[in-house]
Order: C-alpha cells, then sequence, then structure tokens
C-alpha cells in the first residue's frame, strides 16, 4: 500500500492542472457520491504551444451516474454548428464546436471557450475537464504493449497511407492514433471517427487491467508517467487521488458509446452537423441525472463499447 500511495503522489507531480473550466461551465462544488460530468479534449497540442490553428480532435462528455456503475462517452461531433460565446479577441458567433479551442487561443483558453460553448449549448455545469495530448498518449498505449482495436469498415488513412483491413488486431500508439482520426470514406463518416474514438478508451482500459498493472510496480510506474505527461487536467478543487480512487471500480465492460442525436448538412457550401429534436431529451438527462433512462428508451443512439 505504501508503494502504491507513492506512485499516486508521483502521478500527482506528474500531472500538469489548469483552470480548463469557464467560471460560467463549472460546477460550485463536486460531490463524488453524486453524479458527475466531465470534459475530456483530445488534442495535439498543450498549453503554452502555438495557438495559431489548433483545433480539438476529439471531444466528449463523460457522464458517471451516481454509484459509479456505469459510464458514458457522449461524443460531440466536431463540425456541430453552435453558438459560440464571447472570448478575448473573439467577438462570438456561429462557427463548428471544435473551433472554439482556436478562438480561445489553444490550451487553457481554449478549453475555457470549449467549456463555455458545451455548457451553454447542454445546459450543464463541469465537474472537472481533461486536456490530453495526442501525441503523449500514443506512448501510454506503447507502454501498455499496444491495444487491440476491431476495424469494422476497411479504411486507408488519408495521413499516412495504410491500410487497415478489416479484423481486430493489435495496434501499437501510432497506429491507433492514425485509425481513430479517420473519417474519410467510412460509411458513418465522423459518427464511425467518434466511435472508434469511444472503442480505443476502452481497449486502454481493457489493457490496462489485463497486464496487473498493479502487480507491477515497474510498468505501472512508466504507464502512469506516461499517461501524466500526456494530461493537463482541472479537478474542480477534488484531489486527483480521492477521484481516482473514487473511479477505482468503474467497470470497463460498463461504457456506453454516446451519439448526440444530429445530422450533416450544407450551409452556405460549408459542411456542418447539427442538432435534431432527440439532443434536447438527451441534454435534459444530462441535467436531470437519467441518462440510463435516456439510453435505454434511444438504443439508436446508443453503443456498447
Amino acid at each position: 500500500m505504501a508503494g502504491l500511495n507513492w506512485l499516486t503522489h508521483r502521478y500527482d507531480r506528474t500531472v500538469a492542472k489548469e483552470q480548463l473550466l469557464d467560471p460560467a461551465a463549472r460546477k460550485k462544488r463536486t460531490e463524488l457520491d453524486g453524479a458527475l460530468n466531465y470534459l475530456l479534449i483530445g488534442s495535439d497540442h498543450r498549453p503554452g504551444a502555438n495557438p495559431e490553428d489548433q483545433r480539438s480532435d476529439s471531444i466528449l462528455i463523460v457522464h458517471v451516474p451516481a454509484g459509479m456503475r456505469q459510464a458514458y462517452l457522449i461524443s460531440v461531433p466536431r463540425d456541430l454548428l453552435v453558438a459560440l460565446p464571447a472570448a478575448p479577441g473573439f467577438p462570438g458567433g456561429q462557427d463548428k464546436v471544435n473551433a472554439a479551442y482556436e478562438h480561445g487561443g489553444g490550451g487553457e483558453g481554449g478549453a475555457r471557450l470549449l467549456s463555455a460553448t458545451l455548457s451553454r449549448l447542454a445546459g450543464i455545469r463541469f465537474d472537472g475537464a481533461a486536456l490530453v495530448d495526442f501525441s503523449g498518449f500514443k506512448q501510454v498505449i506503447d507502454q501498455l504493449g499496444g491495444i487491440r482495436m476491431c476495424v469494422d469498415t476497411p479504411v486507408r488513412s488519408i495521413h499516412t497511407r495504410h491500410q487497415f483491413d478489416a479484423g481486430c488486431q493489435q495496434m501499437d500508439g501510432a497506429r491507433t492514433l492514425d485509425y481513430v482520426r479517420q473519417r474519410y470514406d467510412l460509411p458513418g463518416g465522423d459518427f464511425d471517427r467518434q466511435r472508434h474514438q469511444q472503442q480505443m478508451l476502452r481497449a486502454v482500459l481493457d489493457r490496462a487491467g489485463e497486464t496487473r498493472l498493479r502487480t507491477d510496480p515497474v510498468k505501472l510506474d512508466r504507464v502512469l508517467r506516461a499517461a501524466g505527461g500526456a494530461l493537463t487536467v482541472d479537478t474542480n478543487g477534488v484531489p486527483l487521488d480521492e477521484l481516482l480512487f473514487a473511479l477505482r471500480g468503474l467497470p470497463a465492460d460498463a461504457l456506453r458509446g454516446v451519439q448526440i442525436p444530429s445530422y450533416p448538412q450544407t450551409i452556405d457550401g460549408i459542411s456542418y452537423v447539427v442538432l435534431d429534436s432527440g439532443s434536447g431529451g438527451l441534454f435534459a438527462a444530462l441535467r436531470d441525472t437519467h441518462v440510463p433512462e435516456w439510453a435505454g428508451a434511444n438504443p439508436r443512439w446508443v453503443n456498447r463499447l
């Protein structure tokens, strides 16, 4: 136990901590025994990087109902048309949701504007946020020895030209991130990309469980240091070790992937994703902590990971 506590503190020192949530998007007090909403942002840039042309590659709202026996990974389409609030140097206005990170200047400022945008859109406040540097996350996957991903539709990467054939296969960090970034030539386009990213998170949790990290302190230390180097967090005042301890019993097979009810639409020659009438029910379920009931009534938008 003493060794585990030492590693927890080591990890806590490794993770960068910033104010990622806008004050208007921050819950006044986080209670770990209640329902929780976290904002997860995936980007190739961390705070302090060049803010020019920074857009968030992945945006998820992670909802954990009270009791921590389930978790819902709600993917926000990167092309979702939303109203962005004003920010320093930006007057606000209609744009794609992933542009919020750029208009906020990337890093901490970008995360704040994105959190304010989603808070206003869904009518919720967040218990915390995390900014994931994908280039660093690649090292986490490599330290785990790779993860198993199941390719449902063959696709050739537009970035590396690698051909991903159908079937389950072991992937290292670089190959995994290349795969989950693909959206062109897939039947569902960006919706397939969102689902693949949800599957990646599930696969990482599965692999971490398989490698029995708790009984291998050296390997655990390497994974934690890699994860710490890839993360910037805002826990809303909750000590990171307390949050991790509370989430320790969350079963990996309890993860559900959720797509926000929406559809693609071209407006003035620009491709967007726009909300459909069912999105209001999802946002209401988030506010009222009835997401499991909404998921059961709307299987079209939910998949078990």
